[in-house]
């Protein structure tokens, strides 16, 4: 059998690595939303692939901490992929837990010498799922190779979009950052390497004081805590930063927390402004303008905001009024709320 020998009851406390980088392969793009949230939900950095092609590229790139791997799918199969990935020394170390809905012993087994180390049966249990990788993923750490190989891996992740960064703790210094990373610390902080911003110090020394109580095993039933990230809004884009590990030891002469990998990503609302301008007939500055006054924010700000005077900012407006046929910025952001759904406020 290749069921892990710590075969965890339904009702167990998850044996999860929050923060950890999961690659989930699967060819039926429903099977992977469902696993894809909860995951990401629990704190995991969480890739896609769809087929055999892509998972192999994409575990190259990455080189992720666990590949949660569909055993059936059209081209390369589940158990070519796991070969493939197994035989390139890059991706050897990288356990796979397969995803089948085969129970035959020969299936089985044949997933056993492709190189999968446990696996789960469809339909998929994500808590079952997350108990069953914290075990691997402690396994694997314990014998993960270099800190060259780990370097290779973050900065793979810059091209997902996942920009990262390390801080010691006890000096506040950055250490190391991925290309994307200095990139986003110039242009939302003016910052640059050795010099770590000071919101993202004043937000790790909140964390760290309070990480004992997140990294404390959640109550049977209950959902893992995962620690409140940070948020940099910089116009209609937003910086979020969130810790992912502890990758050096502790100061034992000093009695603090070694080095602090933290995981940042770029998000934007341009998908907001495309769908304000399409709305009501705006140009591409007039959807700016109109995003902010939703916002609640004044003609002042806007223009702080934009680059431009607060004038600019009210001639915008007024153009704004006529398009739209109101007469207040009170009514033309009801108006807006009301006609673009992804400007309603998000739940949670």
């Amino acid at each position: 059998m290749i069921r892990s020998p710590d075969h965890p009851s339904p009702d167990a406390p998850l044996a999860a690595e929050p923060g950890a980088v999961v690659l989930i392969v699967d060819d039926v793009p429903d099977n992977v939303a469902p696993l894809h949230d909860a995951l990401d939900d629990a704190g995991y950095t969480v890739l896609v692939a769809l087929d055999g092609e892509a998972a192999i590229r994409r575990a190259r790139q990455a080189l992720p901490d666990v590949v949660l791997l569909d055993a059936v799918m059209p081209g390369l199969d589940g158990f070519e992929v796991a070969r493939c990935l197994k035989a390139d020394p890059a991706t050897a170390h990288i356990p796979i837990l397969f995803m089948t809905g085969l129970t035959e012993t020969e299936h089985l087994v044949a997933a056993l010498e492709a190189g999968g180390v446990d696996y789960v049966t469809k339909p998929i249990k994500p808590r079952e799922v997350m108990a069953r990788m914290g075990v691997h993923l402690r396994q694997s750490r314990q014998s993960r190779q270099g800190a060259l190989e780990r370097s290779q891996a973050r900065n793979a992740l810059d091209a997902f979009g996942y920009a990262t960064i390390t801080v010691r703790a006890r000096d506040g210094r950055l250490m190391w950052q991925t290309p994307l990373a200095r990139d986003l610390l110039q242009r939302y902080f003016g910052t640059e390497s050795p010099v770590t911003p000071a919101p993202v110090l004043e937000w790790l020394d909140r964390l760290l004081r309070l990480l004992p109580e997140f990294a404390a095993p959640p109550a049977p039933g209950q959902p893992l805590r995962e620690p409140p990230r940070l948020t940099i809004d910089q116009g209609p884009r937003r910086l979020s930063f969130r810790l992912h590990q502890q990758i050096g030891d502790e100061d034992e002469a000093q009695g603090e927390p070694g080095d602090w990998l933290i995981v940042m990503q770029e998000t934007s609302d341009a998908a907001v402004l495309e769908a304000l301008a399409q709305a009501f007939g705006l140009t591409a500055r007039e959807a700016e303008v109109l995003y902010w006054v939703v916002k609640g924010k004044i003609n002042r700000d806007i223009g702080d905001i934009l680059g431009s005077s607060p004038a600019t900012a009210k001639k915008h407006l007024e153009r704004i009024h006529a398009k739209l046929g109101v007469e207040t910025r009170t009514a033309a952001a009801a108006m807006a709320i009301n006609r673009v759904p992804l400007l309603q406020p998000r739940g949670g």
